[in-house]
């Protein structure tokens, strides 16, 4: 239970997923207090392996209504659920747990009617009756997908439970990445890869309906490692791709693949030449899946991200490269080191300008698309950045609507334990013309305009290592303490902001105002 008229959290679970008492249950912005709402994690008694062995990653999951029912089930308003699910987890978790009565009136299961509309990621939720046999169980609604040690877990971001409502075990590899593609057309909508290099395509809504914990109605790709036996490091559909998804491993390759393929056929590859080179292969037969291999860089992919309209691709890997390609030309446009180590994660801003990267060299880097550089550099974090992200629900407090002054809001988290937000006004960012030559000074400019450049980099140019004066430096709006155990990713929402730790504790951050608004519509109901 949380109790955040006293800043305090109590807990019926074991005391080691009890809130530090360092830990506060909020943070304030200038906009006001982000609260947290609840947690979420997983039963640990069901974990096979230890779970230090991998790191939690979350997918946030929009089911939409089940496609052409045969029958109306019932009148369903935006985010409902059947007793099905909630039955499948109350044999699953047991009956203590399954059984148990929601706090929070909403969710994805049964519950009060609280509205007929809502958003993708509310909390403000509504539901319908608990009458509805699984096998028609419907979904709709947002749900958590989470991997620790060899499980996948699945949970109900708008209810208060803690515990998951579904696992999904893997007997021989664990799970490292996976992803949700919401305009799915054929039903699958899951990608998860494995540790081993398999890779498989489910549905997440035939998952819930399944009382068992293993996979069903799974398209294998990889099996075995038949195409390459490394580690998967991240896995992503192709935005607008129909059923196309990416595949990044730690070998430095990545393969496109088709959901709809057998892969039948042969689909080796030929070999590297040059392990420092890009370069693409395509396969050789038709109907062979993956339909191609990228080569990307000598040692481990850490991460990939799609701009969102899907004409760009990043990439940050081991060697410490940011590099971003053309998608459909399959063409190196950009890229550039960071100051010093690895290179752990990526993100794109919706509008598609800027791109963040995180590291070992504790810095959150804002990357230019325009200028092909890096443009700020945010300092604050006191170890490895782990996760990066636009929030692109925020909107400027201060702004007139003229659109005159473009500021981004975005987070990051890192082994520190910690939640840095930042703003990012670009018009008052510093920008050097020229790197200055040895005992001299360097020129400024206000702005970001390629204009501002003596000459844009070659297309395909991969920037060195920036100088530390030649990069403008920002510091975090908040820093705040939000988890016990590093901190491996965050994911911004509508309403709140998501952290979650490498041990697979989730918290849920509710944005000013809206924690308390949500309160009162549950009484009034």
């Amino acid at each position: 239970m949380i109790n955040t008229a006293n800043g305090t959290i109590s807990t019926s679970s074991s005391s080691a997923n009890a809130q530090s008492p360092g830990l506060k249950t909020y943070f304030k912005t200038p906009e006001g207090r982000y609260k947290l709402h609840y947690e979420k994690t997983h039963p640990s008694s069901l974990l096979h392996y230890a779970h230090g062995k991998t790191v939690t990653q979350v997918t946030l999951a929009h089911l939409k209504e089940k496609p052409a029912p045969s029958t109306p089930t019932s009148s369903l308003s935006s985010y409902s659920a059947s007793g099905g699910v909630r039955s499948a987890a109350a044999r699953w978790l047991g009956a203590g747990n399954g059984s148990r009565t929601l706090g929070f009136a909403g969710g994805n299961g049964g519950s009060k009617s609280i509205s007929s509309t809502s958003r993708i990621g509310s909390l403000g939720a509504s539901s319908s009756s608990n009458s509805i046999n699984n096998m028609n169980f419907d979904g709709k609604g947002t749900y958590l997908i989470f991997n620790v040690g060899d499980a996948i877990f699945i949970s109900d971001l708008n209810s208060q439970d803690k515990d998951p409502i579904k696992s999904i075990n893997f007997s021989n590899s664990n799970p490292i990445c996976h992803s949700f593609d919401q305009d799915a057309k054929d039903g699958h909508d899951l990608l998860i890869g494995l540790n081993s290099g398999d890779v498989y395509s489910v549905s997440l809504r035939q998952q819930l309906q399944d009382v068992g914990k293993k996979l069903v109605g799974a398209q294998h790709y990889n099996k075995d490692g038949s195409v390459n036996n490394s580690r998967c490091t991240g896995i992503a559909w192709v935005p607008r791709g129909d059923g196309v998804f990416v595949v990044a491993h730690a070998d430095g390759n990545m393969y496109v693949y088709e959901k709809n393929k057998e892969g039948a056929g042969d689909s080796s590859f030929p070999v590297v030449k040059d392990q420092t080179q890009f370069s693409v292969s395509h396969a050789r037969y038709s109907k062979s899946n993956p339909i191609a291999r990228w080569h990307v860089c000598q040692g481990s992919i850490n991460s990939i991200a799609f701009s969102h309209d899907g004409a760009y691709l990043a990439t940050v890997g081991r060697d410490g490269y940011l590099r971003v390609f053309d998608y459909s030309k399959e063409q190196l446009i950009c890229g550039g080191k960071s100051y010093y180590g690895a290179l752990l994660c990526c993100a794109w801003s919706i509008d598609g300008k800027y791109i963040l990267t995180g590291g070992e060299d504790d810095l959150v880097q804002v990357w230019s698309m325009e200028d092909r550089k890096v443009v700020a550099w945010g300092e604050g974090h006191n170890s490895w950045v782990s996760g990066v992200a636009f929030d692109s629900y925020w909107s400027s407090p201060n702004s007139d609507g003229t659109g005159e002054t473009v500021m981004y809001r975005f987070g990051s988290v890192g082994q520190d334990t910690q939640l840095l937000l930042w703003d990012l006004e670009m018009d008052e960012i510093v920008v050097p013309l020229r790197r200055c030559p040895p005992g001299g000074s360097p020129t400024y400019s206000t702005g970001s305009q390629s204009s501002h450049w003596d000459n844009i980099s070659p297309l395909g140019t991969m920037q060195p290592a920036p100088s530390i004066r030649d990069v403008p430096k920002v510091s975090p709006l908040v820093a705040h303490r939000v988890h016990n155990e590093p901190l491996s990713g965050l994911i911004f929402t509508q309403e709140s902001v998501l952290t979650v730790c490498r041990d697979g504790h989730i918290k849920i951050w509710m944005r000013p105002g809206v924690g308390e608004a949500t309160q009162a519509t549950a009484k009034q109901c």
